[in-house]
């Protein structure tokens, strides 16, 4: 049997480059901060330690790298989401709440706590999560819709979502339940469909 052709050069880089960043944001979700050492990831991706430190030349700069990488995506299916949503405040509401319950959420989480601690990588974090910020906000807006997004109250509004959510998923990092049943959805859609008229 004959061998398939052999993938090009940057195609194999960016591929690694990929398996490197999900195997992060895994470790990262899962195991913590302290515990996503470059060792495990290396393993996990099932890469040699040559090809994880070529892209990456520290910890911290692979684990952000990872979480923004996973941003991207979920950043990519959230605007598509919009696109079928738009106008819809209780779908807008519901994506949104959503997206604080996955593996994105808990790296990201994982990194801040860890910044409090290490100027360092609270220094090359601040940046890149408010441009994550400015692309997280017009995602948002997006969800909502261009015609419900320009009303007077939608700026408030999105902050006050964002930061209540935020504090409400936190207490599911340590009870664990279903986030759809969750009373305060209820509320938060009651506060749009008021705030948006």
């Amino acid at each position: 049997m004959s061998q398939p052709p052999a993938l090009p050069v940057q195609k194999r880089a960016w591929d690694t480059r990929t398996r490197i960043l999900e195997a992060a944001v895994a470790c990262l979700a899962e195991e913590g901060y302290a515990e996503a050492t470059t060792s495990r990831i290396q393993a996990r991706a099932g890469v040699s330690r040559g090809s994880l430190l070529h892209q990456f030349p520290s910890k911290d700069d692979l684990l952000i790298a990872a979480v923004h990488h996973l941003a991207a995506a979920r950043t990519a299916d959230l605007e598509e989401q919009g696109r079928r949503t738009a106008g819809d405040v209780d779908a807008a509401v519901e994506t949104l709440w959503d997206t604080l319950h996955g593996p994105l959420f808990a790296a990201t989480l994982e990194l801040w706590i860890a910044a409090k601690n290490n100027p360092e990588l609270a220094a090359v974090l601040s940046p890149r999560e408010h441009e994550l910020g400015r692309a997280i906000r017009g995602v948002v807006a997006k969800l909502f819709g261009p015609e419900l997004a320009s009303r007077p109250g939608f700026p408030d509004l999105m902050s006050l979502l964002l930061s209540s959510m935020r504090g409400v998923a936190l207490t599911y990092t340590f009870e664990r339940r279903d986030h759809r049943k969750d009373p305060h959805l209820a509320l938060w859609k009651r506060m749009a469909r008021t705030a948006l008229g």
